[in-house]
């Protein structure tokens, strides 16, 4: 427990630039007001607001337009609750509580029918879904709006899959977990967002392409395991075992220092990944034969965008986001925002 007293964040090497827009704090304050309206939280709002989604969404859409921050800010502050949520019906034991909630989510992406979606599941997590769901999808391309329609239930699935491994007698393999939780992280509909906002619109076979698609993971690898070492105190002590670093320890036997020893050096190596992918970014548009100088610069935006979300979300955790400062979320306590009847009542 001694690295738990006296425990700081390692510096990780992230040689990209990040930028900011300059309404972030703004965006910040309007999407809380958002979640208040629509019932995410009750009370607790200028805590739920040093999350600093906000901040989050203005570093990694800072050449976008306000509504667009404003956008995902609310998308973030959603998924947020989502998360927390989730966590409390583990902790209670009432995850069958939350099969309803997801199913509604499945229905309305599948044929939009938002009463029958609320007939399903009336529940301010699923309301506030179809809200954003709306807005998202009118500002996206087919192909943008077909990886949504495919990202979010991946992200649902993965959130299952952390309540099974967190109920299972044993521990989840270190490989699966990485698997897992590049959908759990929840960053694949946001990046989706992002594309939308600067006007991306890659060919599909692009996405679809491994090496590509590699160079996306590698920084989805960054993210999420440098979230792992950030929220390492609340998940460690409150038993969850969805954590690359408390895995490492329990699998090798290790000290928690070496764990995240192990998770910076891994952090580094994929940085090095990523840095050579996109060295050969120019041979992997040959090889798709993608001629077009609009396609080919849209490339180069989606793979800088990669890059903003890595310092960006480096930074958002570092400086900006009280999340896992926060005495209750470092004790492994709920928020104090987290409405416990949100949706064990539905």
């Amino acid at each position: 427990m001694a690295i738990l007293e006296t425990f700081t964040v390692p510096h990780f090497h992230l040689p990209f630039r990040n930028s900011k827009h300059p309404e972030g704090r703004r965006a910040n304050q309007e999407a809380t007001e958002w979640a208040l309206r629509h019932g995410l939280i009750h009370e607790a709002a200028e805590d739920f607001a040093g999350i600093g989604f906000g901040h989050l969404s203005a570093r990694v859409e800072h050449a976008a337009s306000y509504e667009d921050v404003l956008l995902l800010s609310q998308w973030m502050a959603w998924s947020f609750v989502l998360d927390d949520q989730h966590d409390h019906l583990i902790r209670s034991g009432d995850v069958a509580a939350w099969l309803p909630v997801t199913r509604a989510i499945d229905t309305y992406l599948t044929d939009g029918d938002a009463g029958a979606a609320l007939r399903s599941c009336d529940n301010p997590l699923v309301a506030g879904f179809i809200d954003l769901c709306d807005r998202i999808l009118d500002g996206m391309t087919e192909p943008l709006r077909a990886r949504y329609r495919l990202h979010v239930p991946a992200m649902l699935r993965s959130l299952d899959q952390e309540a099974v491994n967190r109920r299972a007698p044993g521990q989840p393999a270190v490989d699966d977990y990485v698997l897992m939780r590049r959908h759990s992280s929840q960053l694949l509909p946001m990046m989706d967002m992002v594309e939308a906002a600067h006007g991306i619109a890659l060919p599909p076979r692009v996405h679809q392409d491994p090496a590509f698609r590699e160079l996306m993971w590698s920084a989805i690898d960054v993210v999420s395991w440098g979230n792992d070492i950030f929220s390492l105190r609340k998940e460690y002590s409150c038993g969850d075992n969805n954590n690359l670093a408390s895995l490492l320890a329990w699998w090798h036997g290790w000290p928690l220092e070496r764990a995240v020893a192990d998770v910076e050096e891994r952090i580094h190596e994929r940085v090095e990944d990523f840095l050579a992918l996109s060295r050969d970014l120019p041979r992997i548009l040959d090889a798709l034969d993608v001629k077009d100088p609009v396609e080919r610069a849209d490339a180069e935006r989606c793979v800088r965008g990669y890059e903003d979300w890595m310092t960006g979300a480096d930074m958002w955790q570092r400086y900006e986001c009280t999340r896992y400062d926060d005495e209750r979320f470092v004790a492994g306590l709920e928020s104090a925002y987290t409405r416990p009847d949100l949706v064990s009542a539905a």
